[in-house]
């Protein structure tokens, strides 16, 4: 079948943000998301509705418009939260986002009524079940359907960067994993969830959807839930990788760096360059030691196996961005990059609260996990 990629003239952003609802008394997760999704007085945007319902009823999807710049999003998504908390507040309701909820259980959570989720869970059962993870959507616009692919399969280069910023789920039903981002270690158990096949042609891509709905295997195309995936009906490449932003500080940051990253390596291709790759087995074995190690790990750089430290390859490129910054507006967005190691991603803030509380004697350590991730998430 043929897959009509509507392209977008400009590099646009869209930002998708899934945040929970979390009962202020018990510090619990409160299956109230159509409740305070009917009650939310917004107008759509050209994306859609604002706030939508998601597979389980904790969970809310703010979604921005269709922007020029960071700063437009973030204003965009501030509004939307705060339309939220107007009406979640008063029911005794709290926001907050991570990639994990720190002690909540998976068997406990009520799904939203939808015909497609049922679906979804009866073919997935157990794993399905377990989805009890949030992330954070860019979208970026592409320009022409032959530059979609290219950008995708070079992106997966900083999939690393990416992760390592944003992990921030490192407990699981009251567990300490050990991981960084336990969330993309989670993810990928669904079918056609997890990395992208590198394609090197557009009619490739069709190939495989075709062969994909023709199998069963997917109704549409948004049951592809690659972590970074096309999407024809926006004309955006949609980075996934990103583990739910506890504050909007850091989703600024993630914004600013990936709508970066698309750009510049758009600028090559418009010069005639081939865009760098990596083999599929060296993004693999990244995409697994930055959900390990996060901003602690070691990452392969390129094609021929060198390695560096994340942190320190990261670094190099915020230098090398800040000419592309400059243009879209969001200089002081990318250097909020920066600030995550300073002050330590979340996975990193999350495990000192833990342990701080511990040491205080606290009764229940992760619910004042919680707490920190709600107070986070009302920073400016």
């Amino acid at each position: 079948m043929g897959v009509e990629f509507e392209s977008s003239p400009r590099p646009t952003l869209g930002v998708e943000w899934e945040v929970v609802l979390v009962d202020r008394a018990t510090r619990d997760l409160s299956p109230s998301a159509s409740e305070v999704i009917d009650a939310v007085d917004l107008p759509p945007s050209e994306a859609g509705p604002r706030v939508q319902k998601e597979l389980l009823r904790n969970t809310l999807e703010v979604v921005s418009g269709v922007h020029g710049t960071v700063a437009e999003v973030a204003d965009d998504l501030r509004a939307s939260l705060d339309a939220v908390r107007r009406i979640a507040g008063p029911m005794g309701l709290e926001l907050a986002c991570s990639g994990t909820h720190p002690f909540a259980r998976w068997d406990e959570q009520v799904v939203t009524d939808n015909p497609r989720y049922a679906e979804l869970l009866e073919r997935t059962q157990w794993w399905g079940r377990q989805m009890l993870i949030w992330g954070v959507h860019v979208h970026v616009g592409v320009s022409s359907v032959h530059k979609v692919l290219p950008l995708l399969n070079s992106m997966l280069n900083f999939y690393p960067h990416l992760q390592a910023l944003s992990a921030s789920s490192p407990y699981w039903t009251g567990i300490d994993t050990g991981f960084a981002s336990n969330r993309a270690q989670m993810f990928q158990q669904l079918p056609t969830a997890g990395l992208p096949f590198q394609f090197g042609e557009w009619a490739e891509f069709e190939s495989y959807v075709d062969d994909m709905l023709v199998t069963g295997v997917i109704d549409g195309l948004s049951d592809v839930r690659w972590d970074i995936r096309p999407a024809p009906r926006w004309g955006t490449l949609e980075v996934r990788v990103a583990d739910g932003t506890p504050t909007l500080r850091e989703l600024r940051a993630v914004t600013a760096l990936v709508h970066c990253l698309v750009v510049h390596l758009d600028d090559r291709l418009e010069a005639g360059e081939e865009l760098p790759t990596m083999p599929p087995w060296h993004v693999q074995e990244n995409k697994w030691r930055s959900s390990r190690y996060g901003l602690d790990a070691i990452v392969i750089t390129d094609a021929a196996g060198h390695e560096r430290l994340v942190t320190e390859d990261l670094a190099e490129w915020l230098d090398r961005l800040e000419p592309v910054a400059d243009r879209l507006g969001c200089r002081d967005d990318l250097a909020l990059v920066a600030d995550v190691p300073r002050r330590g991603a979340s996975y990193q803030r999350q495990r000192a609260v833990h342990d701080a509380a511990v040491a205080d004697g606290h009764p229940e350590p992760l619910h004042a996990v919680v707490d920190a991730l709600v107070a986070e998430m009302r920073e400016p």
